[in-house]
């Protein structure tokens, strides 16, 4: 026992020696001695550890080294007194739980985003069960937390709470809270708080939910008031200074093409549609829909061989969700990145017979919701205005959203 106790001693000992030191420490070398000095002195010593754990674990390649060092970060949270335990086991279980989730060890991770449910962070879990088609679920965590009076939701929440309604079969109830999205914009986009560009992505959608929902009167009309943006937008520019709103874009771009995708299973989980990858896609369905991308060109290229144009138009389609993402999430937003798979499937609409013109509508309104995402506001309405006269006929004006200065 005192040999046992002297050693312990020494290592408490080069440890305090060690941070005393003037060189600059690794973060292993941090580790290390916050792992000694944390039995000693743990009020002092666990939020250290537990920070350097983390550190270290971003640090590394391998996924199970990085889930071990994330479940010890997550044993010295729990060890933590006081007020600051809960923000930092939060902070922990999410490193944990993603840590989990990109080593393939999905229900480990389910289970790290259950807890962190039970202590009131619910976003992960719904997610999750959205990517195993729990859609009835997710709907429901949603419901008890965004749904509730009063409750604070955000508008990322809302379009999460209205894509699982809308996923579990549940039109009317989505397209309700769809709306309450599309009435808050509006609000914003006449008090200039808010840019005309998202009022239109989301009346966009707003407008396919409607269709999906068998109101074809109501959707025409939506269409009718983003195009009526669209041209003011074309005509003065947007009224507001923005940068960096093309997640509204590519979130509700994504989801629109929820339909040609297989349904998700725990087996063979998809993304949480609805939901901006940066906010809480999983690392595992983050990665096999983007890493899909070579698998759709081949695709893509033996349609064509094979001059199936219907089959090219649907794949071609859900090649360019993909590339979007892409194109979103790299940081490399140049126009020319994008704007040739969506001219193309412009192009390949066109050639499809005259008694289909669903198909070259959705694509002139995808390249024109881009365009607008690029600031390109004439050609993004000159496609729009196609897309309209294609399902509605000649366009009749709408009431424009006006100037909080011309209001009496």
């Amino acid at each position: 026992m005192a040999d046992t106790e002297k050693i312990d001693q020494d290592a408490v000992l080069r440890a305090r020696v060690l941070l005393l030191g003037s060189g600059r420490l690794s973060t292993w070398e941090c580790v290390g001695a916050y792992r000694v000095l944390a039995r000693v002195s743990p009020r002092a010593y666990l939020p250290r550890l537990m920070d350097a754990l983390l550190g270290r674990g971003y640090e590394l390649d391998d996924p199970e080294v990085r889930v071990r060092l994330f479940a010890e970060a997550v044993d010295a949270a729990r060890r933590i007194e006081g007020d600051a335990r809960p923000g930092r086991l939060a902070r922990a279980l999410g490193a944990y739980e993603r840590a989990l989730f990109a080593a393939g060890r999905r229900a480990e991770g389910r289970a790290v985003c259950e807890e962190s449910a039970g202590a009131g962070a619910y976003g992960r879990l719904a997610l999750v069960l959205a990517e195993e088609g729990r859609h009835a679920e997710a709907a429901a965590l949603y419901g008890r937390h965004v749904g509730r009076e009063g409750a604070d939701a955000s508008e990322w929440s809302l379009i999460e709470w209205a894509a699982e309604l809308d996923a579990a079969g549940r039109r009317e109830e989505a397209l309700e809270v769809f709306a309450r999205l599309v009435a808050d914009r509006r609000r914003g986009a006449r008090e200039d708080r808010a840019p005309l560009a998202s009022l239109v992505w989301m009346v966009a959608h707003h407008a396919g939910m409607l269709l999906a929902a068998g109101r074809p009167a109501e959707a025409a009309e939506a269409r009718r008031e983003a195009l009526t943006v669209l041209t003011r937008l074309a005509s003065e520019g947007e009224p507001v200074s923005w940068s960096n709103i093309q997640a509204w874009w590519v979130t509700l771009f994504v989801l629109s093409g929820r339909p040609d995708e297989p349904a998700a299973t725990a087996d063979a989980p998809m993304p949480p549609f609805g939901a901006y990858v940066v906010h809480g896609w999983s690392p595992d369905t983050r990665e096999s829909y983007v890493a899909s991308i070579p698998s759709f060109e081949r695709e893509v290229a033996a349609l064509r061989a094979s001059g199936d144009l219907r089959g090219l138009v649907t794949v071609q389609r859900r090649l360019t969700l993909r590339r979007a993402l892409r194109w979103e999430t790299e940081g490399r937003r140049a126009e020319e990145t994008l704007r040739p798979v969506l001219d193309e499937g412009v192009a390949l609409a066109r050639r499809l017979p005259g008694d289909e013109p669903s198909a070259l509508a959705r694509a002139l309104t995808d390249r024109a919701l881009f365009l607008l995402a690029v600031k390109r506001y004439a050609d993004a309405r000159r496609d729009f205005a196609e897309a309209v006269a294609l399902q509605d006929g000649p366009a009749r004006p709408v009431s424009p959203i006006s100037h909080p200065t011309s209001q009496k």
